[in-house]
């Protein structure tokens, strides 16, 4: 990469064009922008689904859907708050991190938000290669089912599906975050059209699913556990706020384009918490209805679209396919692609990033990961909000508390500098982010290795501390990095 617009007195392993703060002309996003990036990114199969895995544990359908509201409105405020400085300042999660974890200690931070990301990109590929994949079966009767390949589980067009889906993300990360925009603001709208005429389509081919709603458990899989409210709240609201505590950490990376605060505080408070309860209301109204329609519970929308026939599932995994496009472009393409650049920026921009993430979301087999992964809400989603929630407690007491929102962007690209040489850091790497961060992970490990299987029995603080990670995680380290650097 050409080194001729970068400043003389940074160092190059820290800067690169992209990772540089955003110029005027860049700062093109409006608040119409942010909450078309919303909708686009909450519209997919997880957000869908997400309600019927409350109501599987024993809610009702309002309390299921109030309970997303609720995660979403609490993931919010800090999503505001670490926006704040991407559109103040211009810079994107990485080289945030700078101020808080060392010039070379934001790598930390930053790869671990890039490989959860990763982790998500590769799923959220296989369902999208599986929504293709249904479309043409149902197209040609199912005569292109074939035989299972060795070694991948999956048979030849499931594989092609899966590559074919996978390369258009090749396209958007060519153009770069742009590009992804214009999709998103064009998305969008379609994208809750889709929405709003699935349950028009339920509602008219059950009747009415007013009487279900109103007793959703009874048709859960395997017996209900109705009236199980308090015991799964906790856990649950975790597991919300868990969903989007990726985008919290690295919401910056989008901020930085914004036009000004009100458009990226507007666009998001209009974006997120509203259309996440719609869109989840929306799951479990359609799968109470499957019940009329087709006798049983349906709630994976891709097998529901398989069983409308007629051009019908076309348009429905259609509208499926490219809801999951949207969503992980913005949500598990950007983050990796700067935080990759981070690790080496005169080698890897943001491009090239966005490629590694690509290559990854392959070599994890997803099918096989989804296969073996058990207990979505509260062992992936709260497991991940406990690693995450220390990270943005450190920023937001970082930014706000101890710099006051301010922030010397010529040391953020020095080694030398400010962030990477005073009291609390030595060569790159700041003590007290660092302990901080794992501090705050650690209380909610045993109850993870517990939910996880991995060991059988611990102190029941730990499972209680557990249900809270993110909370726990969030307040407790920005507590410790507070009294570590106060002065």
């Amino acid at each position: 990469m050409e080194n001729r617009n970068k400043p003389k007195h940074y160092d190059s392993d820290l800067w690169n064009p992209d990772l540089a703060p955003t110029t005027r002309e860049q700062r093109t996003w409006n608040w119409a922008h942010f909450a078309s990036l919303w909708v686009a990114m909450v519209v997919c199969v997880p957000t869908y689904m997400m309600a019927a895995g409350l109501v599987s544990e024993g809610m009702n359908w309002w309390q299921a859907v109030l309970t997303v509201l609720l995660g979403n409105i609490i993931v919010l405020v800090p999503m505001l708050l670490i926006g704040h400085a991407g559109a103040k300042h211009g810079v994107p999660f990485p080289v945030l991190l700078r101020a808080s974890f060392g010039t070379k200690g934001a790598n930390i931070p930053a790869i671990a938000r890039g490989l959860v990301a990763c982790g998500w990109f590769g799923i959220q590929c296989w369902v999208g290669g599986s929504a293709i994949y249904v479309i043409l079966n149902a197209l040609t009767g199912g005569s292109l089912t074939g035989e299972i390949l060795p070694f991948l589980g999956i048979d030849a067009l499931q594989l092609f599906c899966f590559i074919a889906f996978w390369a258009l993300h090749l396209f958007f990360i060519k153009y770069g975050t742009e590009s992804i925009r214009a999709l998103e603001t064009y998305a969008a709208p379609f994208l809750i059209l889709m929405g709003l005429a699935l349950l028009l389509w339920a509602y008219l081919k059950a009747g009415s699913f007013g009487d279900m709603l109103s007793a959703p458990s009874q048709f859960v899989k395997g017996g209900a556990k109705e009236g199980a409210f308090f015991s799964v709240f906790a856990p649950g609201l975790t597991a919300m706020v868990g969903f989007w505590a990726t985008m919290a950490l690295n919401i910056p990376d989008f901020t930085r384009f914004a036009q000004s605060q009100k458009d990226q505080i507007l666009g998001q408070m209009i974006g997120l918490p509203l259309p996440m309860a719609l869109f989840a209301f929306i799951g479990v109204a359609v799968t109470s209805a499957t019940v009329s329609i087709y006798g049983e519970a349906i709630w994976d929308p891709v097998v529901l679209a398989s069983k409308m026939g007629g051009i019908g599932v076309v348009v429905a995994l259609g509208a499926l396919a490219l809801a999951t496009l949207t969503t992980n472009l913005a949500a598990n393409v950007v983050a990796p692609a700067y935080g990759f650049s981070n690790l080496s920026p005169q080698k890897i921009s943001f491009k090239t990033g966005g490629y590694i993430t690509a290559g990854l979301g392959i070599a994890i087999f997803p099918w096989k990961l989804l296969e073996t992964s058990g207990g979505y809400l509260f062992t992936w989603l709260v497991g991940y909000s406990a690693l995450l929630g220390p990270i943005a407690g450190i920023l937001i007491a970082d930014y706000f508390l101890l710099r006051k929102c301010q922030l010397n962007l010529d040391d953020l690209f020095q080694h030398q500098g400010e962030y990477g040489t005073n009291s609390q850091t030595q060569n790159g790497w700041n003590k007290a982010g660092i302990s901080a961060f794992i501090l705050g992970v650690l209380p909610n490990l045993p109850g993870f290795l517990h939910a996880a299987g991995a060991i059988s029995s611990i102190p029941l603080i730990f499972d209680e501390l557990y249900a809270y990670a993110w909370f726990v995680g969030l307040f407790l380290s920005g507590g410790i990095y507070w009294l570590l650097t106060r002065k």
